[in-house]
């Protein structure tokens, strides 16, 4: 099992008239790799995991799968609202070839704490992939408590947690946590710099699709405890953090990723893309960070 650790993009799946866009998205995996992004996420939230179906979640992890050929770890988004579903998931994506398993808490049904240990530890047991939790309590509905998390990371299949709770206090008791077999991972990129310093082993990142050398000199700074090094890059990314929650995510990214050459900014429906009120900013962070244009435009679809 390759670390899990630093400077890991949570990927954007792009598409072109309503379909894959496999050009672009493998234009955005070679972006991420020549950056030293150092793990990827395919088919997260960020990646609009609940407009695919079940043939372009496969099609899509094949193709990274393929694409990264080994250099980094690929996380597959396999989280769904039901146990049974999510153990399937899990195990399509081990048949084609991820490394691990994001999984989401049970969005919308909001189980107890009991509810989420029986059913972390049933997909551990028969997804067939090491699981790294994810809690994103803005999104779910469902908070997983540090104290589950604690139980949760004694079985020998669930090896981290991507924590997107952002208070400090929550930071510290996830932290608390981390052993040399169970990663904590930020899932907040505005917060993610302290969570380093303060011990957690990486970030998985929005923010990285767009930024990847900043976000992984961020992470290099902050797990290497340079705290003056890693605040100063991270103030330089700030405007890019709120950029990026302008709207819903992924919204804004897509524009972003559009913008800098890298796909359309289409996404599918209920999503909609970025308001034509908030393109001037968001450009204006693009421009601050010399990230206009970075990439060829890539105009159809493989």
């Amino acid at each position: 099992m390759k670390n899990i650790l630093g400077s890991i993009c949570a990927l954007a799946t792009p598409f072109r008239a309503d379909a894959l866009d496999l050009a672009a998205f493998g234009a955005l995996i070679d972006y991420q790799l020549a950056a030293g992004t150092q793990g990827l996420v395919v088919a997260g939230s960020t990646g609009e995991a609940h407009a695919l179906d079940q043939s372009e979640f496969d099609r899509l992890l094949e193709f990274a799968v393929e694409r990264i050929a080994g250099r980094v770890p690929v996380l597959a988004g396999t989280g769904t609202a039901n146990t049974g579903k999510t153990i399937h998931a899990t195990r399509r994506a081990l048949k084609l070839g991820a490394d691990a398993a994001l999984v989401v808490t049970p969005y919308y049904v909001r189980p107890t704490q009991e509810g989420l240990l029986r059913h972390f530890n049933a997909v551990a047991d028969e997804g067939g992939l090491p699981v790294v939790l994810y809690n994103v309590p803005s999104r779910t509905g469902c908070d997983m408590l540090p104290e589950t998390v604690a139980a949760l990371a004694l079985h020998d299949g669930i090896i981290g947690i991507k924590e997107a709770r952002s208070d400090a206090q929550r930071i510290a008791d996830v932290v608390a946590l981390r052993s040399a077999r169970f990663a904590i991972l930020s899932g907040d990129d505005a917060t993610c710099a302290q969570a380093m310093l303060s011990g957690a082993d990486g970030v998985i990142s929005v923010a990285a699709n767009v930024a990847p050398a900043a976000l992984r000199a961020l992470c290099d700074a902050a797990r290497s405890g340079d705290a003056e090094n890693a605040r100063r890059l991270d103030a330089r990314l700030h405007g890019l953090y709120a950029a990026l929650g302008v709207e819903p995510n992924p919204i804004p990214l897509k524009w972003c990723l559009h913008r800098i050459g890298i796909g359309t900014a289409e996404l599918r429906l209920p999503l909609v893309p970025l308001g034509a009120t908030h393109h001037e900013r968001v450009q204006r962070v693009l421009d601050e960070l010399r990230l206009d244009a970075v990439q060829p435009r890539h105009s159809s679809a493989a």
